[in-house]
């Protein structure tokens, strides 16, 4: 697939339009806004085809939100979530076979791979989040909204070849453009990719970012495709009290955050002993969802509708926290049964539920405060908790209310859910979801290179290597000094014995009859092909040693290189400025 014509990418003359743009930061930036488009565009069309699913399954009422449903039938609201389970489950079973292994989405993408991204990743993260969502499990569009636009936005970037930072920073524009065209909030969209994609703010990266939010969000309000928060809300005046709240409601829902990511695990593992067949966990998982829809349909899809009801209409306590727990189980099994989705929206329906529900103590308390600025607090305070994106969180209920004064009191309480989150548990969603696979991944922060730096890669493959019985009198004779530095000694069965350094040997009182086992060095201290640069430099620094060997595995001990530190450290060096030039935006001095 081609977003431009080949033609137009391979023109000839003194500089083709390929190398133009990729050397332009104009280039960069008209790529970007692109990006945003096209992110617009798919985001659009993919809440449209949601949209349409709803009123096929539900009625006409779906349109609007399955969560506000009033009158839908009960057996449907039973059995639709179980069937689209079983369809997600028997998709599930046909891609382990063609496509075995798991997508990469656009944080894994920007920490491990240098932005490269698959489209046929996204278009299978697309259609079981479509599925999944369509069919009334308790998860949102937004997971398909972030693979389509970074993996398109991905794959503009490769067809332009740009380098590293420069794709890494395509895919954090195909992200803002979705984010920003799926909430009508640019800045939201934007302050998502810097957070969440790419990790890290930079001057030079600052327009080509929002110019894609900026264009996915025209290119669907123009389609109809955006489904903003909330139009308008009229706030009383802000005073001291509203402080307070704000403080109380960003430590609960830090708490509950953690709670709530805690219970998805517990799900997932509930999941596995209720249904060993992985194929059937979804179906499973969708009836169990239905069954809570039968007490409200709340529960059901990512919460649209219910998040609006929650925050223009009034609510007893009572009912607000039994819509808080069925909706916080329903979105753990939606998740912990293999419904592809994500927790984007229902944190912010679960946060506008804690923060009404926070105020209900002060009101009984004979203190005055406004539920729903209650419930905008939570709602980005609970959102910073799960997705991990402060600032993204408190532009969206900035570009909510359109209400600059609620700023203060909304910092205040994301700054309290972080930090409870950061010092409690230390993952977002996401990064806890690649923490459980065994991926060291905080943040999108760029670490693939690391990785890419490998002592196989880095090692010396003519390695010198002379028996460990071999007399000293032949060693000197075959290793003159200046010859070589280090010698790999070898046993009788030719796996590693040690290290012989050759000025040494040369200037051992030794007998010239004596093996050079005698002068073997870090007889026990090797390095692994797989291991990075970081993992080597720890075993440098143990063993103070200059060099060491490279065998293939610790029970073989086969010799296939050899590894200086002095080297090591240059490439390391290189490497590390030419990251930060990527994150800075700014060219090598």
């Amino acid at each position: 697939m081609r977003l431009l014509p080949r033609r137009l990418l391979e023109r000839r003359g003194p500089r083709s339009f390929r190398e133009r743009v990729r050397q332009s930061e104009i280039g960069i930036i008209l790529l970007g806004v692109l990006a945003g488009l096209v992110s617009g565009l798919l985001a659009a069309g993919l809440g449209h085809a949601a949209r349409l699913l709803h009123t096929a399954f539900f009625g006409p009422e779906g349109r609007h939100g399955l969560s506000a449903l009033r009158e839908a039938a009960p057996l449907a609201l039973l059995l639709v979530p179980a069937g689209g389970g079983l369809l997600l489950g028997l998709l599930g079973l046909a891609l382990a076979r063609w496509r075995p292994r798991a997508p990469i989405d656009p944080i894994e993408a920007n920490a491990l791979h240098g932005g490269r991204m698959s489209m046929n990743d996204a278009a299978v993260v697309a259609g079981q989040t479509l599925l999944s969502n369509g069919f009334g499990a308790s998860v949102g569009l937004e997971a398909a909204y972030t693979q389509m636009g970074g993996g398109l936005a991905s794959h503009l970037g490769r067809e332009f070849r740009l380098r590293r930072g420069d794709l890494r920073l395509m895919v954090g524009c195909g992200a803002a453009g979705a984010i920003a065209a799926a909430f009508s909030a640019p800045l939201t969209g934007a302050f998502y990719a810097f957070e969440l994609v790419i990790g890290s703010y930079a001057i030079a990266h600052l327009a080509p970012v929002l110019g894609a939010a900026v264009a996915g969000a025209l290119v669907a309000e123009l389609l109809g495709g955006g489904t903003p928060v909330l139009n308008a809300a009229g706030l009383s005046p802000l005073d001291w009290n509203n402080g307070l709240l704000s403080l109380a409601i960003g430590l609960l829902c830090g708490l509950a955050g953690i709670a709530l990511m805690r219970g998805v695990t517990y799900a997932e593992a509930g999941m596995r002993r209720l249904m060993p067949w992985a194929p059937l966990r979804p179906a499973v998982g969708g009836l169990l969802v239905g069954a809570l829809a039968l007490i409200t349909p709340a529960v059901l899809s990512a919460g649209h509708g219910a998040l609006h009801l929650t925050l223009v209409v009034e609510g007893d306590a009572l009912p607000l926290l039994g819509l808080l727990l069925l909706k916080a189980t329903a979105s753990a099994i939606s998740i912990g049964a293999g419904f592809r989705g994500g927790l984007f929206f229902a944190s912010l329906l679960l946060g506008a539920l804690l923060g009404k529900l926070a105020a209900v103590p002060m009101a009984m308390a004979g203190i005055v405060t406004d539920p729903l600025l209650a419930a905008l607090v939570g709602m980005s305070a609970f959102g910073a908790a799960v997705i991990g994106a402060p600032l993204a969180m408190s532009f969206m209920a900035l570009e909510t209310t359109r209400d600059f004064n609620i700023t203060g009191v909304v910092l205040m309480a994301v700054i309290v859910s972080a930090v409870t989150v950061r010092r409690l548990f230390g993952y977002s969603f996401a990064t806890w979801r690649f923490h459980l696979r065994g991926e060291a991944i905080r943040s999108a922060h760029d670490i693939g290179w690391l990785r890419d730096l490998s002592v196989g890669r880095l090692m010396r493959r003519d390695v010198r290597t002379v028996r460990d019985d071999t007399r000293l009198s032949a060693f000197r004779r075959d290793f003159p000094l200046g010859a070589t530095t280090h010698v790999v000694a070898l046993d009788a069965a030719g796996r590693y014995a040690g290290l012989i350094l050759v000025a040494e040997a040369h200037g051992s009182e030794l007998a010239p009859e004596e093996p050079v086992a005698r002068l073997l060095h870090f007889r026990d201290q090797v390095l692994l092909p797989a291991w990075n640069a970081k993992e080597a430099m720890a075993v440098f620094d143990a063993a103070d040693a200059e060099a060491l060997a490279v065998v293939d595995q610790r029970d073989t001990s086969r010799v296939v290189g050899l590894l200086t530190v002095a080297f090591l450290l240059r490439r390391y060096s290189e490497e590390l400025d030419k990251r930060r030039q990527d994150e800075t935006g700014m060219p090598a001095v």
